[in-house]
């Protein structure tokens, strides 16, 4: 069965960075669209970046635009997310998503992915 795992959460001070991955498994082919969400606690969980293999258009939520980067090897098993200038308001789980399909959308919706990863917790403080 196809599983998303992540790694890279941790602690961090403002104006750090970290990287988190999530690597694939599980699945015949590679992902085509991907996606990194974030829920904070009693917020609903929102679209931090997204990108869609056909053409690598991108997304990303303004209030990490220019400090966030999603990217994916070659082969789309495993992608990434960078995230440099943190701020306090960045805390949240964050959570990776993709779909295999090539007719996805790659949009900022959680109805937009069916597989996702079990979440990596971020706090910067």
């Amino acid at each position: 069965h196809v599983q998303l795992v992540e790694y890279g959460g941790g602690s961090v001070q403002a104006g750090g960075s970290l990287r988190l991955s999530c690597e694939a498994s599980g699945y015949t082919y590679s992902m085509n669209c991907m996606a990194w969400f974030r829920q904070a606690p009693g917020k609903e969980r929102e679209a931090v970046a997204t990108t869609s293999g056909f053409g690598d258009s991108t997304y990303y939520a303004d209030s990490v635009k220019g400090r966030f980067t999603i990217s994916h090897d070659n082969a789309k098993i495993t992608m990434y997310l960078q995230m440099n200038s943190l701020k306090p308001e960045d805390t949240a789980m964050y959570y990776c998503a993709a779909e295999f399909s090539p007719y996805c959308s790659g949009g900022s919706s959680t109805y937009d992915y069916t597989y996702w990863g079990q979440g990596t917790q971020v706090t910067v403080s």
